[in-house]
This record gives C-alpha cells, sequence and structure tokens, in this order.
C-alpha cells in the first residue's frame, strides 16, 4: 500500500502534512539516497515548477533534501510539466521533478518524479523511495554534498523542441489564436510559440502572481477564452492548465472542443498521415460511445484504460499504441514526448487544420456524441460501497435497462469520499431519467451501508 505516493506523485494543501517545507526536505532525502546507490556516477536531477507560491519553498526544501544526500541540482524555474519529462532526457538528467498540483487551486502543490527517460519513475522506485522516508539513512560526508545551478535557457529549449515536432518549414501565419495559460507554467512560453509560426497571438491570463493559477481561467474555465475568440474573430482558441499538460480548445464560434473530440480529430489525421500506431486508441472509462463509434468506423479500436493519464500511458506501452488521451484535454502522443502536452496538442491541431483546409469546428463535425453526464454522491465517510452486493446490483439494473443505447460507469473517488455516477445514452432523456433514478437508489442504499 502506497502510504505518500498517489497515482500521479505526492499532492496536497500547503503546509498541511505531507505538503510541507518539512516533508519536501526528508523526500528529497529519501529520494537522494534511493536514486544514488543505483548508480555508480554523481547523479543529476531536475526540478521545475509551475508558478504557484509555495513552488519557492518546496523547491528549497527539496533541493535542500536532494543535495545533502549527494545529488547535483539542476533548476529550470517555472514550467509545463511536459517540459520537465523533456528536458530531463535533453540535459542527460538521472530523474527530473516537477512541482505543480496541475488544474487545483493556488493553495495545493505536488511533487511529481521522472526517470531518466522521461516516462513517471517506477513504482517499485517509489515504493524504495517510501521505505526510507520514515527512517532516513545516514547523510554522506561533508565533502560529498551535492550541488545546485540554474539552467536559464530551459524555456527556450522546450520552445524549439515544440517546433521541432512540426513538418520542417510548417508555419502558421496570419491564423488567430487566443490562448490562455491559466497563470500557470506556460505564461511565458504559450504565446511565444504561437508567435514564432506566425500567428496572431490574443494572450489570456499570463501574469502569474503565485495566487491566481487556475483561478477562473484554464482549462477547467475555458469561458473567458470563448469569449475572446468570439470578441476578436479569432480561429481557435486553446485553454490550458496549471502545469500546461491538459488542453481544451474552442471553434471559432466559440464552440468547445472537449478531449473526446480531440482524440478524434488527431486519430483521423495520423491516420491519414499513415502513422496511427497499434491499429487503436487508448481512452478512459470516461470516454465518449460516440468516439468509440467514430473510430469503428475507420477500423481503429478503442481500448479504455482506468481514469489517469497514468493509466493510459501504460496501457498505450503495452499495447504498442501512440495516441492516448482523455475527455479532460490530457492527450499523450508517445511519438513526441512522454507524457501529456497540452502545447503540442495544440501544434498538432493546427497541423490537421492545414493540411486538410479545414476550421475546426469541421473537423470535429463527424463526430457526435451521445448525451453524458457525471453525478457525484458524497458520503459521510470514505466507505467502498462497490463491495456491497445490492449496489453492484443496482448499477446492472441501470446498465440492462440502457442495453445497447447506452452506458453506465461508477468509481469511487481517489482522494474524497464520493462516488462518481457518469451515464450516458442515445438521448438525453434516457440519460437524465436513468442517471436521476440510479443516483437516488444509490444513495439511499448507501446511508444504510454508513
Amino acid at each position: 500500500m502506497r502510504k505518500y505516493f498517489g497515482t500521479d506523485g505526492v499532492r496536497g494543501a500547503v503546509n498541511t502534512d505531507p505538503m510541507t517545507a518539512e516533508f519536501a526536505l526528508r523526500l528529497g532525502r529519501a529520494a537522494g539516497h534511493v536514486l544514488t546507490k543505483h548508480l555508480s556516477h554523481k547523479p543529476h536531477i531536475l526540478i521545475g515548477k509551475d508558478t504557484r507560491l509555495s513552488g519557492y519553498m518546496i523547491e528549497s526544501a527539496l533541493c535542500a533534501g536532494l543535495t545533502a544526500q549527494g545529488m547535483n541540482v539542476l533548476l529550470v524555474g517555472p514550467v509545463p510539466t511536459p517540459a520537465v519529462a523533456y528536458l530531463t532526457r535533453s540535459l542527460r538528467a538521472d530523474a527530473g521533478v516537477v512541482l505543480s498540483a496541475s488544474h487545483n487551486p493556488a493553495g495545493d502543490n505536488g511533487i511529481k518524479f521522472f526517470a531518466a527517460d522521461g516516462f513517471k519513475l517506477l513504482d517499485s522506485v517509489e515504493f524504495e523511495i517510501e521505505a526510507v522516508l520514515d527512517d532516513l539513512p545516514p547523510l554522506p560526508p561533508a565533502l560529498e554534498i551535492g550541488k545546485a545551478e540554474r539552467v536559464d535557457d530551459a524555456r527556450g529549449r522546450y520552445i524549439e523542441f515544440l517546433k521541432a515536432s512540426l513538418p520542417r518549414g510548417v508555419r502558421f501565419n496570419g491564423l488567430k489564436i487566443v490562448v490562455d495559460s491559466a497563470n500557470g507554467a506556460a505564461y511565458d512560453v504559450a504565446p511565444h510559440l504561437f508567435k514564432e509560426l506566425g500567428c496572431e497571438v490574443y494572450s489570456l491570463f499570463d501574469q502569474p502572481t503565485g495566487y491566481n493559477i487556475n483561478q477562473n481561467c484554464g482549462s477547467t474555465y475555458p469561458k473567458a477564452m470563448c469569449d475572446k475568440v468570439r470578441e476578436v474573430g479569432a480561429d481557435i482558441g486553446f485553454a490550458l492548465d496549471g502545469d500546461a499538460d491538459r488542453l481544451i480548445a474552442c471553434d471559432a464560434s466559440g464552440e468547445i472542443v472537449d478531449g473526446d473530440k480531440v482524440i478524434a480529430i488527431l486519430a483521423e489525421h495520423l491516420l491519414t498521415q499513415g502513422q496511427l500506431k497499434g491499429g487503436a486508441v487508448v481512452t478512459t472509462l470516461m470516454s465518449n460511445m460516440g468516439l468509440s463509434n467514430f473510430l469503428e468506423q475507420r477500423d481503429v479500436k478503442m481500448l479504455r484504460a482506468n481514469v489517469g493519464d497514468r493509466y493510459v500511458l501504460e496501457m498505450m506501452r503495452d499495447k504498442g499504441c501512440n495516441l492516448g488521451g482523455e475527455q479532460s484535454g490530457h492527450m499523450i502522443m508517445l511519438d513526441s514526448n512522454t507524457t501529456g502536452d497540452g502545447l503540442m496538442t495544440a501544434l498538432q491541431l493546427l497541423c490537421a487544420m492545414q493540411e486538410a483546409n479545414l476550421p475546426l469546428s469541421e473537423l470535429a463535425a463527424d463526430l457526435t456524441l451521445y448525451p453524458q453526464k457525471l453525478w457525484n454522491i458524497v458520503m459521510e465517510k470514505k466507505v467502498d460501497v462497490l463491495a456491497d452486493a445490492d449496489v453492484q446490483r443496482l448499477i446492472q439494473d441501470a446498465e440492462q435497462k440502457l442495453g445497447d443505447k447506452g452506458r453506465v460507469n461508477v468509481r469511487a473517488s481517489g482522494t474524497e469520499p464520493k462516488l462518481r455516477v457518469m451515464v450516458e445514452a442515445e438521448s438525453a432523456t434516457m440519460m437524465f431519467e436513468t442517471g436521476e433514478a440510479l443516483v437516488k437508489v444509490l444513495e439511499e442504499k448507501i446511508q444504510t451501508l454508513m
């Protein structure tokens, strides 16, 4: 059982356990011990962060722990999470760390490790780190500690990496783009990237203060992006999250193009280029049945992983696929990067538009999404209600009523005492009736289990 690491590193509210300076120092020492013992040379580890106020505190404490344990540290400052994955490989670091809580509010933060190959650290290594966290090893002699240095051109390196993912000579001259950087890690990278590629850029939420990351902006609040696209007559809008590994787009009319539609567009684009691998696309249990139908018509399988980009990536590597993603906007293109990359996704959407000579609205028109809704049932405490036979029977009854005209997915939240109920169906009426009825009977049953 994991004590500190979740599916996406360590995360929590700042100055409450475990997201404290003391814990970051201990984690640095534990990680330094585990990572150095696997290597014959003095290792380097790279640390990047988003724009949260707490990033300074966590970075300093983690850096102190790592150097105390004998690791050299490369500090790259505020950069997107996918930039950390890339820079870890590019700078030949032995590991990378990103300090971010993604789309969460400014009061949260997180610590996530990457291996030298840019993929997330193996579970086995995380378990090793956890095993020594509460019983730290001895410190090395005084002259065997590590040192820290800053990498000043990290953002420029990442911009060049992104541009290199495009076919040689591709530019988007005159294309009007709205980009919402969520006052996060891409606040500087995103507008510069699109300007260098010839776009006319309208940049929103690119003034981070440490307090305003994800605050009524970004991929979880895309309204401002949509409004700005309509106001200036832009061709497309992009909204990133705080660490820029997630992207939500909108077309020229300000209509949202969610992750499922983006997957459909990118899959079609890769098929046209003869570059889709594995004969399949990896999505999650939340992805829409309409996407499944769209891919099936093109003889492409849709493989469903558990919710979370970690599980999408694991299945992609296992099945030999190069495209995967989530409804929420995490897109993984393994031919280009080892983790979700919002800006890489944006560039590939622009390529698809340019090569098809079609606006985003027409590229997305072939996909008809089923009406879908998510209900959250809040419980008094965390109880494994899905292990109850009556609960499983109630879910199965709802599934049988829908038959092949819809789908039900019920899962427990990994962090909160909540049950998440997702229902989709051919019609909104069928979806609402099934969902409301299921939620009502589940709430009644849960009360008896508390």
